[in-house]
């Protein structure tokens, strides 16, 4: 299933480098947006560290792992251009089979509603929002410099995780403190994962054979980080996620909402620092707080199979918050006609889908478990009110295209 572009985006022939830049990573794949298909997907972890690893794997399944001494990400990504170049790994004969970069960049706060091609004012906006992404955009910004270092020629453009959802309504982006601090220092929701909703959304109108601008669809982007996203016609009116990644639902290692009183009492009863706080909330909470046992949702069902109390109790938390941002944003669209699970718990967990769908009957929402269990994409009953809709997202897929439409157009 491709995402349906407009019909000038849909023809464009090239072949973009679509990377993700963490601190210590980069992921990559090598997209033909003609085809909509990698030829080449790969990752370096470790970089900067002892025993760092390139692993890469081209369209017709042949692979290689590398292990060296990469020491930044200009270096990383020298090495991911010698693999796509090398005779027995490769998929181009010249850096300059590489139409164009483009590059998934977590923040752009309230500067853009949209992809943009990477210019020097651009890059400024970046590194202003570096505060409201400390963890996220530093290495983002790096995967862009090491490209225009190394391919100075090349057209790169910046997808944004945040642009999806900035045309929210401020009754659904403000938070309730002095209007003030929100002029001051940016504070309000921003929401996140907005490549892969705006994807899976598109991808559920196409299923369902209607205009986007005529469905209300509630997506559910359930991975190691969750969020879920009130679609009405095409536009994201709300969505879990807020300032930071933290808020909403429950996830592997974050906590997701909570009462801003039990941060201050924590810090005081246990003296933790600011940073201490922030590591607890964020790498220390969600499934793994409660259960004890795993942030991984497949081993919290395996442990909740041989009896363990704490991994269900986790489950039950993680599911309810789901449910609950359901019939919010069903009531906050005035309706619903599709429900979206993604993400690699949404696509792989029959389980967590039944569990949520169970007891929504009332708003038309209807699961076959027959269609759940066998990983079906349309999982709802025949004469369900509301579709039920399982479908794998493909962020890289939205950032080649939105790369490739973009430069095309230059």
């Amino acid at each position: 299933m491709a995402i349906q572009f407009d019909n000038e985006s849909e023809n464009i022939n090239m072949k973009v480098l679509v990377l993700n830049s963490g601190s210590s990573s980069i992921k990559y794949q090598f997209i033909d947006t003609e085809q909509k298909f990698a030829l080449a997907k790969g990752i370096v972890e470790r970089i900067g560290m002892s025993g760092a690893v390139l692993s890469h794997t081209r369209h017709d399944g042949n692979n290689v792992r590398i292990v060296a001494e990469i020491l930044d990400h200009t270096m990383a990504i020298e090495y991911v251009l010698a693999v796509m170049l090398s005779k027995n790994h490769g998929v181009i004969e010249d850096k300059s089979d590489i139409d164009a970069v483009g590059h998934r960049v977590v923040h752009g706060g309230e500067s853009f509603s949209g992809s943009v091609l990477m210019t020097d004012e651009v890059m400024k906006v970046l590194q202003e929002n570096i505060e409201l992404a400390p963890l996220h955009n530093p290495p983002n910004i790096k995967g862009i410099q090491a490209v225009t270092r190394i391919m100075p020629e090349t057209k790169q453009c910046v997808v944004f995780d945040t642009a999806f959802h900035i045309k929210m309504p401020p009754r659904a982006y403000l938070y309730g403190i002095p209007y003030e601090l929100y002029k001051r220092h940016k504070i309000r929701r921003y929401g996140f994962h907005g490549t892969s909703h705006r994807y899976v959304s598109e991808i559920a109108a196409s299923m369902l054979g209607k205009p986007i601008t005529e469905l209300k669809i509630i997506t559910a982007h359930l991975g190691n980080g969750c969020s879920m996203a009130a679609v009405d016609k095409g536009i994201s009116v709300d969505t879990s996620m807020g300032f930071t990644p933290l808020e909403g639902l429950l996830m592997g290692t974050r906590a997701g909402d909570i009462d801003p009183s039990v941060i201050l009492y924590i810090m005081g009863k246990e003296g933790l620092s600011l940073s201490e706080a922030g590591v607890l909330l964020n790498k220390h909470s969600g499934l793994i707080g409660i259960s004890g046992e795993s942030s991984d949702m497949r081993e919290i069902e395996s442990a909740i199979g041989e009896g363990n109390k704490r991994a269900k109790v986790a489950f039950d938390v993680f599911t309810y918050r789901i449910k609950k941002y359901v019939g919010a944003y069903a009531a906050a669209m005035g309706g619903i006609d599709a429900l979206v699970f993604t993400g690699g718990i949404g696509e792989n967990s029959s389980l967590v889908r039944s569990t949520v769908c169970n007891g929504l009957e009332f708003l038309g929402i209807e699961i076959d478990e027959k269609k759940n269990t066998a990983k079906q994409n349309e999982l709802s009953k025949e004469g369900s009110k509301v579709h039920v809709l399982r479908i794998p997202t493909n962020e890289e897929l939205v950032i080649a295209m939105d790369t490739a439409e973009i430069v095309s157009a230059l």
